[in-house]
């Protein structure tokens, strides 16, 4: 018998490898919402399928000795585990399986470390729900109706504007330490095509004119010490809470020197600067992480970790500006992110390969990572803003199910960072999570970020 294939872990994997903690797992969540409905076994055939299909994600974790060198991949012919699960229709099925997506990650000793939970008749149009693992919360501002992961058999009063549906959720969980979510939304759009019958290629990326280089600008260095999201009203248990929520495309006159994603940039600073006012802290420059992805979007792309992150910083006085400001803010902004996107970086930067070098076992050197990483908190950026764009499949699953109409991700928000801001665009319309570290954090701060996130998003909308 042939023993399977072996892969060392990349960078990124063997980094977040490293740095695990249990209470607060490094999961990625991504939600689908279709119209219809889906046929089990059906789905079932499919999405195995489409895991033949891209075989980079039928992996697991390979046993090794005390002293080995590298973690490795094994890959497997076949998944270890079902893939494909559905619970039980009932009114908190929505809330339960996002809170499974926090807290319950894809073991990396099964093949794939992936988890698809279909929520059947989700109830509601879940325009704008927070998962909170604290508690149960009346429904709060717009529609917002607030869940809990901890009240699992708790009844709740029903939302507002409640309404009958026949809809269907797609939960796809994922291991981070493997996988990020742009890879599994290609197997899920491969899935879509094989049960639909339909082709769910990607739409074309816009494209845009090439921009001369932009001159030297006194940026705030990389090596000040950013600000902390101030901390607002902690909860006592660990993990992560989630609000989601959908709001309409920042406007953006024709021929903009910005983009959408440049605006999304802005909005999160002015948002922290805000919350942090607020909070007592004094001004400080802010660093805001913004993962950048050049894989292609059809069935070539490879399966794994693919996105290098930069990082974006943000002067005390840029942030403090009146509505004539904003355009020059805004195309500060883009000149800023455009010559960051267009330098040559490794994922995790120079000094994560050194790190990870092979050259002493594997658990010295784990050891060091999670010294350094400690050591290096007080330097790690602000927050991360990671924006998915429009999302490039029509993720059609036929004619009873339909297309999706709202695509929500969610990023791991672990301390020191406490807060991660992940978008993703939809039938025009913008969905926005905001996923929050319960150490730092309660939902009710959760909720008034989002209330100044859409407040300064509203301020990018400028004249040219």
């Amino acid at each position: 018998m042939t023993p399977p294939t072996r892969i060392p872990f990349p960078v990124v994997d063997e980094v977040s490898r490293h740095c695990l903690q249990e209470e607060e797992p490094e999961t990625v969540h991504i939600e689908v919402h279709l119209p219809g409905r889906l046929d089990r076994s059906r789905l079932r055939k499919a999405f195995l399928e489409a895991l033949h299909r891209h075989p980079r994600i039928l992996m697991r974790e390979a046993p090794g000795g005390r002293y080995r060198r590298r973690y490795e991949w094994e890959l497997t012919t076949e998944p270890d585990v079902e893939v494909v699960s559905f619970p039980t229709p009932g009114r908190n099925a929505l809330r339960d399986a996002r809170t499974r997506a926090l807290m319950e990650t894809p073991p990396l000793s099964l093949s794939p470390p992936i988890r698809l939970e279909v929520v059947e008749e989700a109830g509601p149009a879940e325009g704008s729900e927070a998962t909170d693992l604290a508690g149960v919360h009346p429904p709060q501002g717009r529609g917002a109706a607030p869940i809990s992961g901890s009240a699992a058999g708790r009844d709740q009063p029903p939302p507002a504007r409640t309404r009958k549906t026949t809809s269907t959720v797609l939960f796809l969980t994922i291991n981070h330490t493997a996988l990020d979510g742009p890879a599994c939304l290609r197997i899920l759009a491969t899935a879509a095509e094989i049960y639909g019958g339909k082709d769910n290629s990607p739409t074309p990326a816009p494209t845009r004119p090439q921009e001369p280089p932009a001159p030297p600008e006194n940026a705030p260095s990389n090596w000040t010490r950013p600000a902390r999201v101030a901390q607002g009203t902690p909860e006592n248990s660990p993990g992560n809470g989630l609000l989601v929520t959908e709001l309409a495309l920042p406007h953006r006159p024709k021929g903009s020197p910005y983009t959408v994603n440049d605006q999304l940039m802005v909005t999160t600073a002015l948002t922290i600067a805000h919350w942090n006012k607020e909070h007592g802290q004094s001004p400080r420059p802010l660093r805001i992480t913004m993962p950048v992805d050049d894989r292609p979007r059809d069935t070539t792309m490879p399966i794994g970790n693919g996105t290098r992150l930069v990082e974006v910083p943000f002067a005390p006085d840029e942030l403090r500006h009146g509505p004539d400001d904003m355009p020059a803010f805004l195309r500060r902004t883009a000149q800023r992110t455009r010559a960051l996107k267009s330098l040559p970086r490794p994922q995790l930067g120079h000094g994560a390969g050194l790190l990870t070098a092979p050259v002493t076992p594997v658990a010295w050197r784990a050891a060091l990572t999670r010294g350094l990483r400690r050591a290096a908190a007080p330097w790690t950026s602000t927050t991360l803003l990671s924006n998915i764009g429009r999302i490039p499949y029509p993720l059609d699953f036929g004619e009873e199910a339909g297309r999706a109409h709202a695509v929500w991700f969610s990023a791991p928000a672990r301390m020191p960072r406490g807060l991660t801001v992940t978008t993703a665009s939809t039938a025009d319309r913008l969905h926005l999570a905001l996923r929050w570290s319960r150490a730092l954090l309660s939902h009710s701060d959760g909720t008034h970020l989002r209330d100044l996130f859409e407040h300064y998003l509203h301020t990018t909308e400028v004249a040219p």
